[in-house]
């Protein structure tokens, strides 16, 4: 049986792993590692309130804190937890904690499906649950942590990223399924179960969503009524699929007008909508501020943060 590092190792470990990730993110922002599909963040300061779309990963935060939200749940993650997507999530998140001597530190590492399913495969047969949220915080688990630091030294030894990473992965992963809310995960990769067609819908909503959504088509696509899809997608994502495709639109739109500088209408035009006042009504409500306003507003606060 694998004990779990004393104490003190664990102190070791995250002050280690607060080095490696300062090392490798060395101001602020976010950067990609040499280690696929992990990633690197650092903050010198709180942030605003910054809307994104979440990809199924894993969350690690070293310093700091931080906290997620979803449709008024709020899911809060320090060096003592972590946090897991299962599938995209319209999130809205915000550093509540970092300064200059102690920046906001953390770790991104992206879930494939075909691992965990390759893990489920491999594990003893659990229990069914019911469909739960698509996003979880659950306590650290010191190996997990032992895992994670080995997988963020590869950087530093990219011969041995290919032959090692996926490895470290898979026991990564492992470790998250074998954590209290590891049924929560694995439900979105049984094929049949309610959670894996929800996450194909999600998928079919996110592929086509400028495109008008009928729900009874889409229920169809997934093989499940309308109101069972109706019912299980709010239990994954706490909003309905009208209001998912909508929060996926908008921040589409936000995109475009921040990195293209579109016109309102057409970014409006771009992501399904035909009534540019419907769609700088609804930007409006999500963002705080009607669409140009609103891009003005980032770009200050983009120069501020470079300045």
């Amino acid at each position: 049986m694998i004990s779990s590092p004393p104490p003190s190792d664990i102190s070791t470990n995250l002050q280690e792993l607060i080095h490696l990730i300062h090392q490798h993110a060395s101001s602020d922002g976010t950067f990609v590692s040499s280690v696929p599909g992990l990633y690197f963040r650092r903050a010198s300061d709180v942030s605003e309130l910054n809307h994104t779309v979440h990809m199924p990963s894993l969350y690690v935060v070293a310093q700091g804190s931080k906290t997620a939200m979803l449709a008024g749940e709020n899911y809060v993650y320090d060096p003592t937890t972590y946090m897991v997507t299962s599938v995209q999530l319209p999130v809205t998140g915000k550093i509540t904690q970092a300064s200059s001597e102690l920046p906001y530190l953390s770790l991104q590492l992206s879930i494939s499906p075909d691992v965990i399913l390759d893990i489920i495969k491999k594990s003893p047969p659990q229990c069914n649950v019911k469909t739960g949220r698509g996003i979880l915080v659950s306590q650290f688990d010191p190996l997990l942590l032992d895992a994670l630091l080995r997988l963020v030294r590869l950087s530093d030894t990219p011969a041995d990223i290919q032959f090692l990473a996926p490895l470290i992965t898979h026991e990564i992963l492992y470790r998250v399924l074998q954590g209290e809310q590891g049924a929560l995960i694995r439900q979105f990769a049984v094929v049949g179960s309610y959670a894996h067609s929800i996450s194909k819908a999600i998928h079919l909503i996110t592929r086509d969503y400028s495109k008008p959504l009928v729900i009874e088509e889409l229920a169809k696509e997934v093989n499940m009524s309308p109101s069972s899809l109706h019912k299980h997608f709010k239990k994954v994502t706490a909003i309905s699929p009208l209001q998912y495709q909508k929060a996926i639109r908008l921040q589409t739109a936000r995109r475009l007008l921040l990195s293209e500088g579109v016109e309102a209408a057409n970014a409006g035009f771009r992501v399904g909508y035909e009534s540019p006042s419907q769609f700088s009504r609804e930007y409006g409500r999500m963002f705080g501020r009607p669409p140009m306003s609103d891009v003005k507003h980032l770009r200050n606060s983009l120069s501020v943060s470079v300045d």
